[in-house]
C-alpha cells in the first residue's frame, strides 16, 4: 500500500461527499426512496461469483454511489489494489507483502506458485490419508486467533461434507476448561493433534499443546510423531516437541488470512482434498472479481465504500451479522477478528492520529436465535445498527418445511427494519393487555417501530466449499477497501502485543514459586487483584 496516496479526508471527493451528506444523506428515508424509484432494486443489486447482494435497503442512492466511487478514484484505490495483488509491500510496519490471494491461485497463475502448490499438494495428501485412516476417529486442532477462528468456522459451515466416523475439534482458550472436558472424551490411541502456530511460540497454543502431549503420554501413548502434526514455519521447534510431520507457510500470510494455507489442514481433513480445492477456487473467483470488475460493479469495493459512508458520515458504530444458516454460527466471530483486528487502528500509515472512526464493532448470531435476543434493540432501540442478512437458497438437510420458515424470517426481519410500524398503525391494532385500563395511545407508542433501518441481504445458492470460499474472500477485500480509504495498515496487529507482554511478566507472580503474590512495581488495582487471586497479603 502506498503511504503517499491521499487519505480519504485529504481529497476533494471527501468534501463533496460531506456536502452530499448535509443536503441529502442525513435525512435519507428508505420508504420514500423506494416510492420514488421503481428501478431501485435493480440499480442496487449486484452479482459476484457465488454471491448475490441486495444493497437497496441501505441509506444510499445512485448519487451517493457516484460520490463514493469518486472518493475511491481520488484515493487511488485501483492502483493500490493492483500493487498489493502484485506483491508490493502492503504491510509496511512489518515490511511484508500481503499475498493470501496467492494461496488460492491455480497452479502457474499466482506468485510463488511452485512453493504454494508443492506445500498444498503435500498437505492435502496427508489430509486425505488421515481422513481415510480408520484408526483415527478424532482430530484436535490446537491454535488461537487466525489459527482457530477460520478453520473452526469453515469446518462447521461445511459439516455436510464431513465423514460420519470422524470428528474434528478445536481448542483455543488457554483456560483448561476448554481442553480438559475434551480430553476426557477422547481415546489417545485414536486421536490426532494438530498444533497450529506459525512461530511455534504462541503462549496459549503451546500451553495447550504441552498439556495435550502430557495427557497423551499419561494415557500410554508413545508415538508422538504419529499422533501429533504441526502447521508452522519453525520446523526445528516442532521437532524438539516430538513432531516430524509439519506443513509451513510464509511471512506474507497473515494469521487472520491463513485458513487458505497449511492452517487449513483441519478443514482439508474434514471435507477432503477435492472440496478444499473447491474452497480455494471459490475464493480465487472472488479475487478475480475484485481485481478486474469495474469499481461501480465491484462488490467488495462497494461494500467497503458503504462502510466508510456509514461509519464516518452516519456515525453507525457497529454492524450486526445475521446468518440465516446454522452452519454459519461461527461466522460473526470470524468476522470480528477479520475486521476489528485489521481496521481497529488509531493512526494512519504516516503515523498521524486519525480524526475519524475506523472499523465498526461486528457482532451477531444465527437467525432465528438473534431475533429472540438482540433484534428488539435493532428495531426499537435508540441506536441505528446496519444489519447484514445471509440467506442460503438450498439447505443441506432434508427436514420438510423448516427451511422455508427460516427464509421467511430472514426476509421478514429486513422488511420490518425498513418499513417499521407507525403509531397510527399500532393504535388500529386490537391488542389484549394484562391491564385493560392501560392507555391505548401510550400502548401504541410502545408498539411503534421507527423503520428506515438499513440492511444488506446476501444470497448464496447453497453453502458449499466454493460459495463459502467466495464469500469469505469478499469480506477480506471489503475490509482492505475501507482500510485503504482510511489510509491505515489493515495487516498489522500491534494492539495484541502489549497485553501478551504484560501477561508474561505477571505469570511468575501467579504461579507457585518465589515470586508468587509479589506486587512490587504494579499499579494499585492490579496489585489488589493479584493479592485477591493468590491469597497473598499486602
Amino acid at each position: 500500500m502506498n503511504p503517499t496516496a491521499p487519505r480519504c479526508d485529504d481529497t476533494a471527493a471527501w468534501a463533496a461527499l460531506a456536502g452530499h451528506w448535509q443536503a441529502h444523506g442525513r435525512d435519507f428515508d428508505l420508504r420514500e426512496a423506494f416510492a420514488r424509484d421503481a428501478g431501485r432494486v435493480a440499480a442496487l443489486s449486484f452479482d459476484a461469483p457465488e454471491v448475490f447482494a441486495d444493497l437497496s435497503k441501505n441509506h444510499i442512492d445512485t448519487a451517493t454511489l457516484h460520490f463514493l466511487l469518486e472518493l475511491a478514484q481520488q484515493c487511488r484505490l485501483p492502483e493500490r489494489r493492483d500493487a498489493m495483488l502484485g506483491g508490493a509491500v502492503a504491510n509496511p510496519t512489518e515490511g511484508r507483502a500481503v499475498l493470501h490471494t496467492a494461496l488460492r491461485a491455480p497452479r502457474g497463475a499466482g506468485l510463488f506458485s511452485d512453493e504454494v502448490h508443492t506445500t498444498l499438494d503435500a498437505m492435502l495428501a496427508y489430509a486425505d490419508a488421515v481422513r481415510t485412516d480408520e484408526g483415527i476417529t478424532d482430530i484436535v486442532n490446537i491454535g488461537i486467533g487466525g489459527s482457530d477462528l477460520g478453520p473452526a468456522m469453515a469446518v462447521r459451515a461445511l459439516e455436510s461434507y464431513t465423514l460420519a466416523g470422524q470428528r474434528v475439534h478445536f481448542v483455543s482458550n488457554v483456560d483448561g476448561h476448554d481442553l480438559a472436558p475434551l480430553l476426557a472424551r477422547l481415546d489417545a490411541k485414536r486421536t490426532l493433534f494438530i498444533v497450529a502456530s506459525k512461530t511455534f511460540t504462541t503462549q496459549e497454543t503451546m500451553a495447550n499443546a504441552e498439556a495435550a502431549r502430557a495427557w497423551f503420554v499419561q494415557q500410554g501413548g508413545t508415538d508422538v510423531a504419529r499422533h501429533f502434526a504441526a502447521t508452522t514455519t519453525h520446523v526445528k521447534a516442532a521437532a524438539a516437541f516430538g513432531i516430524t510431520t509439519t506443513f509451513g507457510f510464509w511471512d506474507w500470510v497473515g494469521g487472520r488470512y491463513s485458513l487458505w494455507s497449511a492452517i487449513g489442514l483441519p478443514i482439508a481433513i474434514a471435507i477432503g482434498s477435492a472440496n478444499f480445492r473447491a474452497l480455494l477456487a471459490g475464493a480465487h473467483a472472488m479475487d478475480r472479481h475484485f481485481a478486474q470488475a469495474p469499481l461501480a460493479q465491484n462488490l467488495p469495493v462497494l461494500l467497503g465504500l458503504l462502510d466508510v459512508w456509514y461509519i464516518n458520515f452516519h456515525g453507525y458504530a457497529s454492524r450486526g451479522v445475521a446468518p440465516y444458516h446454522q452452519g454459519l454460527a461461527r461466522l460473526p466471530a470470524y468476522l470480528q477478528q477479520l475486521e476489528m483486528e485489521s481496521n481497529g487502528k488509531r493512526v494512519d500509515l504516516a503515523g498521524r492520529d486519525l480524526p475519524f472512526a475506523t472499523s465498526p464493532v461486528v457482532w451477531g448470531e444465527p437467525g432465528t436465535n438473534g431475533q429472540h435476543a438482540y433484534f428488539q434493540m435493532l428495531h426499537q432501540g435508540t441506536e441505528v445498527i446496519p444489519v447484514e442478512f445471509i440467506l442460503v437458497k438450498t439447505p443441506s438437510h432434508a427436514l420438510p418445511g423448516q427451511h422455508a420458515k427460516l427464509l421467511a424470517n430472514g426476509l421478514a426481519q429486513s422488511q420490518a427494519l425498513m418499513l417499521g410500524k407507525s403509531a397510527a398503525e399500532a393504535a388500529a391494532e386490537s391488542v389484549p393487555t394484562a391491564d385493560a385500563g392501560f392507555d391505548r395511545a401510550v400502548l401504541a407508542q410502545h408498539r411503534t417501530f421507527p423503520g428506515n433501518r438499513p440492511s444488506t441481504s446476501f444470497v448464496l445458492d447453497a453453502l458449499t466449499p466454493s460459495s463459502l470460499g467466495a464469500f469469505l474472500a469478499l469480506y477480506e477485500h471489503r475490509v482492505w477497501t475501507s482500510g485503504a480509504l482510511w489510509g491505515i495498515n489493515s495487516f498489522d496487529q500491534w494492539g495484541v502485543e502489549l497485553g501478551k507482554a504484560l501477561a508474561g511478566r505477571l505469570l511468575p507472580r501467579l504461579q507457585d514459586g518465589p515470586e508468587r503474590g509479589r506486587t512490587d512495581g504494579l499499579d494499585a488495582s492490579t496489585a489488589a487483584l493479584l493479592q485477591r487471586l493468590t491469597g497473598a497479603r499486602a
